[in-house]
């Protein structure tokens, strides 16, 4: 397919195969070797470049990247990053002078990312860099290095205009194209931000020999705020998702800040990290707690459904051939809502469990409760005996305990390399007496508790 954009301020028209990443095209085809290829997964950053769309600069990984999600944007590569006299980025600039680079390897994506930070006029910079690997030089410098180009002009090289381009082929730009065209072809793939099929390909060396698109179409990308509730299009990235949690469910926020990295959040998709019907995504846990409504739509029939319905066994989703994930929609307040991810890293890891808690208390009673968990069984899904434990009895350690002891009627975990069996039931438990100790006022935030 005919694929036109960008690259380091050129324009490149490319007949590209739809699942030819990013990087192997840069590499093979282009002889620009400056991006690397790491971990081939999205996860090391060595192979981050500089993207810029319709909604500004960012970090992705290339490695991931079909050459089709590219079509009317610009991408700048470590080599393009530099001015085209060879004056150096700012970011480079401070590397240098604070010593950020050893080996190199890692060195090309720190630069595409902490460009995209310093062109957002971002400071946390451990949040833009928690997506790159170093294994050599350490991050202090690197960090020093961010900091001191903080107040630096963004160079003028890097302000591209995007080019004019017609709709690409497999990309429909509306809501009812999409639809129509899905229902007709259910068998194809549907990629948005392909964080998840990216590594069908890279990993798992998988044919897609249909494929849609999802990127330009606009209804899949919108956000409404209403009275009462939130609706978020499927195809809204995690950045954006990241954005809106802050404003109105910090807890969630913070759960989101830790998922993936700044690149993958760049990328992936609140509705692809439900359709995928992962038992470890982080999000529906988040979303079952707060009572979410998930809309589809198959042909032009669309419907809703709670969330927590759409989850049937592993691997198997509510969905019919053929229909996709519209969006979903949250409540547009939900004070009492804590989400709790434990994984083996801080950052950037999947979730041996991810528990949240909204539980709502009247009269020093527990008037109702919803409790959802990933991580515990081959779907995401609600706590009900912890719940029915809870609702009517008072707020108070002793029914905190009682309800703790309930958490083996609702889950059977299994034990894998993430965590055992044992470790899992346990730790749910104490994620609820540490919910009933964060509602209470003691400190419970590993990141805020002092000695």
């Amino acid at each position: 397919m005919d694929v036109t954009f960008l690259l380091n301020g050129e324009t490149v028209q490319v007949d590209a195969e739809p699942t030819q990443t990013l990087l192997d095209w840069l590499r093979v085809e282009r002889g620009l070797c400056g991006t690397k290829e790491g971990c081939n997964e999205g996860d090391c950053g060595a192979c981050s470049v500089l993207v810029r769309d319709d909604t500004g600069d960012k970090a992705l990984n290339a490695c991931i990247l079909f050459m089709p999600q590219l079509h009317g944007k610009s991408v700048r590569t470590v080599e393009g990053i530099s001015g085209p006299d060879g004056e150096l980025h700012p970011v480079q600039e401070a590397m240098i002078s604070h010593h950020g680079s050893q080996c190199g390897f890692c060195t090309p994506g720190f630069i595409a990312s902490m460009a995209a930070g310093h062109s957002q006029g971002r400071t946390d910079h451990d949040d833009v860099l928690a997506g790159n690997l170093c294994r050599c030089t350490g991050y202090a410098p690197i960090i020093r290095a961010a900091k001191a180009a903080e107040t630096a002009e963004v160079p003028t090289w890097l302000n591209d205009d995007l080019p004019s381009v017609s709709p690409a082929p497999y990309a429909p730009r509306n809501l009812e194209e999409l639809a129509t065209w899905y229902a007709a072809n259910p068998d194809a793939t549907l990629i948005a931000g392909a964080t998840d099929v990216g590594l069908w390909v890279t990993k798992q060396l998988r044919d897609l020999p249909n494929i849609a698109f999802l990127n330009r179409c606009a209804e899949l990308r919108e956000t409404t705020i209403g009275s009462d509730d939130i609706f978020i299009g499927a195809a809204v990235t995690m950045t954006e998702t990241l954005a809106l949690a802050r404003a109105h469910h910090p807890h969630w926020a913070e759960m989101i800040r830790r998922y993936g990295s700044e690149q993958v959040r760049n990328a992936a998709t609140i509705g692809g990290n439900i359709a995928n019907g992962s038992p470890i995504g982080d999000n529906p846990p988040a979303l079952i707690a707060m009572g979410a409504t998930l809309h589809l739509r198959h042909g032009n029939a669309e419907r809703q459904m709670p969330i927590e319905d759409f989850f049937i066994a592993y691997g198997k989703q509510d969905r019919v051939p053929g229909e996709l994930v519209t969006g979903v929609t949250i409540p547009k307040a939900a004070p009492d809502l804590r989400c709790y991810k434990i994984s083996k890293r801080f950052d950037q890891d999947i979730s041996a469990v991810c528990g949240c808690f909204n539980v709502t208390v009247s009269d020093g009673a527990v008037a109702d409760a919803r409790i959802a968990f990933g991580g515990m069984a081959g779907t995401p899904h609600r706590a009900t005996a912890v719940e029915t434990a809870l609702i009517g009895q008072p707020w108070n350690s002793t029914t905190i305990a009682q309800a703790a002891a309930k958490f083996g009627d609702d889950y059977t975990p299994l034990s894998d390399m993430r965590a055992s069996a044992a470790y899992r039931l346990k730790i749910a438990q104490n994620l609820l007496h540490r919910y009933f100790a964060d509602r209470t006022g003691q400190a419970t935030n590993v990141l805020e508790v002092t000695a």
